[in-house]
């Protein structure tokens, strides 16, 4: 289980993987240390080998109106929830207090580097991310999401100050930037 977690001002996503015990796909890292283009061609690869697969999307107005680390355990939930295969165990990265649906787990700090299912989750929710906003892209071209993909980034800031914020972003983020 990972969230997508780095500075972001709209989505975010959380992917569950079960992979076989043997499973071992070269280049499975942290999704934030794998180019873009490497993986997309390792969530191919993931979700091929997976016994099962998920992702949890909580939008902007849940995560103004919980916070963001309620819409990360949220999210994290929904990925469950979503499984065609019940997990033994869950490990997750680094979240404490939440609903994994009476599965037991581990938390993990900096999981997502130590921990292949737990990067291959991560590269699940990064890609899944990174194809809506491509969409959003589409819907608000000014914005440039298909280059920063609604992070914080200085590019995108600028954006903001500029043409204000558009409906998929946080408010109660980029507040903080008008």
């Amino acid at each position: 289980m990972k969230q997508d977690a780095d500075l972001w001002l709209v989505l975010l996503l959380c992917g569950a993987v079960i992979l076989p015990a043997d499973s071992f796909i070269e280049g499975i890292n942290d999704s934030k240390k794998v180019s873009e283009k490497k993986r997309d061609k390792l969530y191919e690869q993931i979700i091929s080998e997976a016994i099962a697969w998920s992702v949890g999307i909580v939008d902007e107005k849940e995560i103004d109106r919980i916070n963001i680390l309620n819409a990360t355990k949220k999210a994290l939930t929904m990925a469950l929830e979503a499984l065609a295969v019940k997990p033994e165990i869950i490990l997750v990265d680094a979240l404490r207090d939440i609903n994994t649906l009476g599965v037991p787990y581990t938390s993990i700090i900096k999981g997502d580097e130590k921990i292949y299912s737990i990067s291959s989750a991560s590269i699940i929710a990064k890609v899944t991310r990174d194809r809506i906003m491509r969409e959003y892209d589409k819907l608000y071209p000014e914005y440039g999401f298909d280059g920063h993909k609604g992070y914080g980034t200085a590019k995108h800031i600028s954006v903001i100050r500029e043409c204000g914020i558009c409906d998929i972003h946080r408010r109660t983020f980029v507040k903080n930037f008008i």
